[in-house]
């Protein structure tokens, strides 16, 4: 049992009190705690004013624990859901709802009577299908937009070193530009990025998927969003210092169909062609040479004889 100076919170309430605490402690005024705590400055005022009067209890909500004002009977509940039973078994909550207001006038909106069936049982909940995606249009202008993922695959068909191919594709033309390294991580990312700043420049946008390396899981902290900022991998952290914008899509850019032409120009290397090369340990790459070389430059942008 809950000792009678204990107050029970939500995790919402704490987050507010900290902020009107540090509106009382004038660390922060009104006007960016509003923006903080998505409320108006109106409400701001009010709560400080309450947590100034009655101390930290004056954040709970004042229906806590109180039943609603619109609540509906239980009986008119009860005989609702006896008629879907008796005379309405198998009709949608919508269509219930209707007959319900036609036959007994009682008038019960689709989504209560939704909530009551799915109580009682009589109806489950259904999950919506996706909506269709449709293709965007690629932007205008080369450096615009590039596309960049890290591409997974047994490139050498175990007659080498594993490893993914960082690779890059401007979105207005198509070109082509990537590296083998032995995992996808920040230090390739950060290697490969500025390989290709070296030889193309830096792009306006990057567009890319929400993995580790690229997007932070992590929530940011209330500091954080009182400076006005998020939680940024190291990866977003380097592209916005260069004044780069990130997009994160909802899948891996090289899912698309523009990604697919990038992945499969290794499709000339047969089963028959060696292998040769050399690891580059400081950088964790693998140099191709011979006939792999050849590939390599194709996704560069290289002259075969170089690394």
């Amino acid at each position: 049992m809950a000792r009678e100076d204990m107050i029970m919170a939500s995790q919402e309430e704490l987050r507010r009190l900290h902020v009107i605490r540090k509106v009382l402690e004038r660390v922060i005024k009104q006007v960016r705690a509003a923006e903080v705590l998505s409320l108006s400055c109106r409400q701001i005022r009010r709560l400080a004013k309450r947590v100034k009067g009655e101390g930290d209890g004056g954040i709970v909500h004042r229906s806590r624990g109180k039943p609603s004002n619109r609540r509906i009977d239980d009986q008119v509940k009860a005989r609702a859901i006896k008629l879907y039973q008796e005379r309405y078994k198998g009709f949608g909550p919508t269509l219930a709802a209707e007959k319900l207001l036609e036959g007994q006038r009682m008038q019960v909106s689709d989504e209560t009577l939704r909530g009551w069936l799915i109580e009682s049982g009589d109806w489950k909940r259904s999950r919506k299908r996706r909506g269709h995606r449709q293709w965007r249009e690629r932007k205008e202008h080369c450096g615009e937009m590039v596309q960049m993922d890290g591409s997974h695959h047994a490139w050498l068909e175990g007659r080498g070193p594993a490893c993914v191919l960082m690779g890059y594709i401007d979105d207005a033309t198509g070109r082509g530009f990537g590296r083998f390294y032995a995992y996808e991580g920040t230090q390739p990312a950060m290697d490969s990025l500025r390989s290709y700043i070296q030889r193309y420049g830096i792009p306006l946008k990057v567009y890319l998927d929400k993995h580790t390396t690229y997007k932070s899981n992590g929530k940011a902290s209330l500091e954080e969003e009182l400076a006005g900022i998020g939680p940024l991998s190291e990866f977003e952290r380097a592209l916005r210092e260069l004044g780069v914008e990130v997009i994160h899509a909802p899948f891996s850019p090289g899912q698309r169909e523009g990604g697919a032409v990038l992945w499969d120009v290794t499709g000339s290397v047969g089963k028959g062609d060696a292998v040769t090369g050399h690891w580059e340990p400081r950088r964790s790459e693998f140099v191709f040479r011979g006939v792999l070389a050849g590939v390599q430059s194709k996704i560069w942008g290289e002259s075969e004889g170089e690394g």
